[in-house]
């Protein structure tokens, strides 16, 4: 058994996929982890993230598979599940053993990696429409609009396409804070990404009075516009989960 010890980052993903093809792994003894988990009898192999070699698999992909199925392997990629490594890395050597046609690589459900992977990409995306949905911007004292979240997968490179389309001609920044991860988007600009340390964690934020004002104005209007006699708390709860509800501001 030949273990590749990955970071929990596509690209080191990725290259790891690039090594075991390029050393020509049997796939049936070739494993993919995450963690430092040992494992009895296994030669462990250290990967560290080559961008090139991960531009590669990633043009390979695209090529064979199309450009939705190669998004759904990256999606898969930014859960928080320990095993999405090995789930993709055997979907991607189904999909080029078995010359799969571009647009069909998940059709194999009854195949457990792939139905894996499946799952874990759809998992992803679902959190990635409601973070849509539920996030909430807020404009800073210097006019930049301001928003903190804390999803369970690593969801902020999908959100960005989506509000610099929406929002073009504005600064604003999505803080992810159970990864410390920023999403930069300046006015005008291209958005980018950026990891902070511990330090760079956002305090002392301060709202512009107009700001402070709306949210007020919103939260009378979250409380007057309900009926009581039609609350069900039950059915909200579905609808909303709670873990949501601490970063919206008429929860607050």
């Amino acid at each position: 058994m030949i273990v590749y010890r990955c970071e929990d980052t596509a690209e080191s993903v990725f290259t790891a996929i690039y090594q075991a093809y390029e050393e020509k792994r049997d796939h049936r003894e070739t494993y993919l982890s995450l963690t430092d988990d040992p494992m009895l009898f296994a030669e462990d192999i250290e990967v560290r993230a080559d961008p090139v070699k991960s531009r590669k698999v990633i043009n390979t992909l695209n090529r064979r598979f199309g450009g939705e199925n190669s998004l759904q392997l990256s999606m898969a990629l930014a859960s928080e599940e320990a095993d999405k490594a090995q789930a993709v890395y055997r979907t991607v050597a189904a999909g080029l053993a078995g010359n799969c046609r571009p647009g069909h690589l998940f059709d194999n459900l009854a195949d457990d990696y792939i139905h894996r992977a499946f799952a874990l990409a759809r998992g992803v995306s679902t959190e990635t429409g409601h973070q849509k949905q539920f996030l909430r911007f807020q404009e800073l004292e210097n006019k930049v609009l301001y928003s903190c979240i804390g999803p369970k997968n690593d969801v902020l490179v999908f959100l960005m396409p989506h509000f610099a389309d929406r929002l073009p001609i504005e600064n604003f920044m999505i803080y992810d804070e159970k990864r410390n991860l920023f999403g930069i988007h300046p006015a005008g600009g291209s958005w980018y990404l950026l990891r902070g340390e511990e330090a760079d964690r956002p305090s002392g934020i301060v709202y512009s009075e107009d700001e402070i004002r709306y949210q007020e104005l919103f939260r009378q209007f979250c409380h007057t516009i309900a009926i009581r006699e039609r609350k069900n708390p039950k059915l909200q709860q579905s609808m909303l989960p709670l873990r949501f509800r601490k970063y919206m501001v008429e929860f607050c």
